[in-house]
């Protein structure tokens, strides 16, 4: 299987998505397919020794649509200058055609070879013109209308087209009686309903295209914040080359007031960077040789050389955007939800339009008359609005979410927020930075502590586990020599285990020694360093218990604030930490959290966290490490912080860049806020449907209130503006919507 996202042209509502998604399903060797219609894009799973990217592109072209290749998060800048001029020429074909068709209604003076009481045929003529002109301007919408008709998938360009038609076929029979001399048709052309129709859905477009732009903002930003240019170093020279003349392993020069280029290691030098836009951190990084850096960090006060290691596709922004794309191709419960609803509401639309042709006919109106109310309920009942609802606001929050560095994989998360009762926390490198030090040595053995800790360092650096930093950082203060360890074994949830100098050592917690049927004299002892605030790794020797380590973490300082907002929240905490129960005890008392599960493995915490669910809590799983993935692939919602193990990122539904753990309070008031707003925008898009649709079928007729189909166009866009409006609130900074 292979999964594609490839950039959709020609959607103009929710059944257009639907339609298509529906269409591309019935094909072979397609398996998924997410349609989003706010970002125009396709998520596609298909089978590649079915069907390739060409056939896929093919059906969407057969389905009315064109396929403008893979989505890269570029501009639409171009595409927008051309629908810009055509507007401003098409606006200008409108005024002078609304003075023609309508001038003499106003009493305004008439163009005088255009004049209809002495000029009827030329008069029709101009009219029957300028309609061709507004064709050809809309034939997009006509084609696409046909084409889904035919597919059996009809949309809102279904109804415009038949609508637009029906005017334009009535018009040309009234312009064929006009020139035989049958003057009393001069009232019953349409052509001007059909040109403004087409008129006020292109505006209503151009509008509705601007406003998904500016909602893609945070992503093009990103992919826009490197520099075109960077300083290589060649043959030991530095030349300026293009981004794209930059490969792996390039030593790339950046000064104050530069900005990194690609993603890269630093090799010399150091300067304070500013990295806010991928971490949200308000302050200058201090970043010096050794450390990484990220393209588009901007360098304030150093001279750097740095070796590029990700470049391209592979750099984070890169991945970033594409994590983002990925997640606006998802599509909410309630999204889909809207485009089944769109789905029905156009063949009801049209059965209702049919009704009211019949009804005034039966009533004896004139058949213009009928044909009027037809046309009218066609164009009012346009379900944009209600294809906006949904998709633009959870695009708008996702890249809000991306700009302050909440990275959400799944649109979904949006809807699953609001429920979130219960949030658990892993406690070594969530709750804590995982910043930890040998804070006491309780040696038994007969080595010395250094020959002792020598030892330990050596086999703890083989792991992945963040307490190996402290002995790390205890390697890098004693300039000891790492010994060599041969059949190293990481033990989930217990321990490590190595050989140095053909002995095994075990390195872990009481688990570990009763896995392997050790004796344990020294309970007294770890429960003294675990009041302390330890976490406790024994060591043994070959069957001998030779020390016990007790090693501290420094606890986040935000944490305390966010277990304390969440509980104002009334939202239960609870730690689920593999460390031993009087560390965690005393980790999470200074936390704020009364509930505490310690010692446990890895297919313990997921069990924990199925127990819960089961109980109908809804579970938000918070965790960094190995050990934490199995819960955080089985939680409601998984949150993973950066600098987490790969797999633990992987399992996560949403990415916190600045691992701050306040970000999650921000997640929660974004979630509670984007459904807020979808949940308005259905209303007014439900009640505007309600309300219009009977007006239009003229049910109102007798208290004097009716509509034409060009006021019910202009209704149209007011409808969808309202839904535009409404989910642009949503970029504002305050956090009650």
């Amino acid at each position: 299987m292979k999964t594609i996202l490839l950039k959709i042209d020609g959607m103009t509502c929710s059944a257009c998505s639907s339609g298509l998604e529906k269409y591309l399903k019935k094909q072979e060797g397609i398996h998924s397919v997410e349609v989003n219609l706010v970002m125009a894009i396709a998520k596609i799973e298909y089978d590649d020794t079915i069907c390739d990217k060409k056939k896929i592109e093919l059906w969407i072209k057969k389905a009315g649509f064109k396929s403008l290749g893979e989505e890269e998060g570029t501009s639409s800048e171009q595409r927008r200058k051309q629908q810009t001029k055509k507007l401003i020429i098409f606006t200008i074909l409108a005024v002078v055609f609304f003075y023609i068709s309508m001038g003499h209604m106003f009493h305004l003076p008439a163009i005088p070879f255009l004049d209809p009481g002495k000029y009827p045929l030329s008069y029709a003529t101009a009219l029957l013109l300028f309609t061709i002109c507004f064709l050809i301007y809309g034939r997009d919408i006509l084609k696409s209308g046909i084409k889904n008709l035919l597919h059996k998938t009809p949309n809102m360009d279904t109804l415009v087209t038949i609508g637009v038609i029906s005017s334009f076929l009535y018009s040309v029979y009234g312009f064929i009686q006009i020139a035989k001399g049958d003057l009393s048709f001069l009232d019953l052309l349409y052509f001007e309903s059909a040109s403004f129709v087409i008129y006020f859905i292109k505006l209503g477009r151009f509008i509705d295209f601007n406003n998904k732009e500016k909602t893609k903002e945070a992503i093009q930003g990103l992919v826009q914040i490197t520099p075109k240019e960077a300083t290589k170093i060649e043959n030991g020279k530095e030349k300026k080359v293009t981004i794209d003349e930059i490969r792996e392993g390039d030593i790339i020069v950046s000064r104050a007031g530069e900005k990194i280029a690609v993603d890269g290691e630093i090799i010399q030098g150091e300067a304070h960077l500013e990295v806010g836009f991928i971490t949200g951190e308000s302050k200058p990084v201090k970043k010096k040789k050794g450390d990484t850096v990220i393209a588009g960090s901007t360098n304030y006060n150093g001279y750097l050389k740095y070796r590029a290691q990700r470049i391209g596709k592979n750099s984070t922004i890169s991945q970033i955007v594409q994590l983002v794309m990925e997640a606006t191709a998802t599509k909410a419960p309630i999204a889909r939800i809207a485009d089944t609803v769109s789905g029905y509401f156009v063949p009801v639309v049209f059965l209702l339009a049919l009704l009211s042709l019949l009804l005034s006919i039966i009533g004896g109106n004139p058949f213009s008359s009928a044909l009027n109310a037809f046309i009218t309920v066609l164009v009012i009942a346009c379900p944009c609005s209600l294809g906006l609802a949904t998709p633009l606001a959870i695009v708008v929050s996702e890249g809000k979410g991306a700009k302050n560095g909440i990275l959400i994989k799944k649109s979904e998360i949006f809807e699953l927020l609001p429920k979130i009762d219960t949030v658990l926390f892993d406690k070594t490198g969530t709750l804590t930075y995982g910043t930890l030090k040998i804070a006491e040595v309780k040696n038994f053995s007969t080595k010395k502590d250094e020959e002792l800790l020598q030892i330990v360092t050596s086999i703890e650096l083989q792991s992945n586990h963040p307490i190996k930093n402290a002995f790390q950082t205890l390697l890098e203060e004693e300039k000891w020599e790492v010994l060599p360890v041969e059949q190293f074994k990481v033990i989930d949830g217990k321990g490590i285990t190595g050989t140095i100098e053909k002995k095994q050592y075990l390195l872990g917690n009481q688990k570990l020694l009763s896995e392997n049927g050790i004796s344990n004299h020294y309970q007294g002892k770890e429960k003294e360093l675990a009041q302390k605030g330890n976490s406790i790794i024994y060591v043994v020797e070959e069957k001998e218990i030779l020390a016990l380590i007790g090693v501290q973490d420094i606890i986040r300082k935000e944490a305390k604030q966010v277990i304390k907002e969440l509980k104002k929240r009334k939202i239960q905490t609870i730690m689920l930490t593999g460390d031993q129960e009087q560390t965690a005890k005393t980790i999470a008392q200074e936390c704020g959290i009364e509930e505490v599960i310690a010692n446990v493995l890895p297919e313990e915490k997921a069990d924990k966290v199925k127990s819960l669910k089961k109980e109908g809590k809804h579970i938000l799983m918070c965790g960094d490490g190995i050990n934490d993935s199995p819960s955080l692939a089985l939680a409601d919602i998984g949150v993973s912080l950066k600098g987490a193990t790969d797999i633990a990122i992987d399992s996560a539904d949403v990415l916190l860049m600045n691992a701050d753990l306040s970000k999650i309070i921000e997640l929660f008031d974004l979630g509670h806020n984007t459904m807020k707003i979808i949940h308005q925008n259905l209303f007014w898009a439900f009640f505007y449907n309600v309300i219009m649709i009977p007006v239009a079928m003229g049910i109102v007729h007798p208290f004097g209130i009716t509509i034409n189909p060009m006021i019910a166009s202009i209704a149209m866009i007011f409808s969808s503006l309202t839904v535009i409006l409404n989910t642009l609130r949503l970029k504002g900074d305050k956090k009650n919507v």
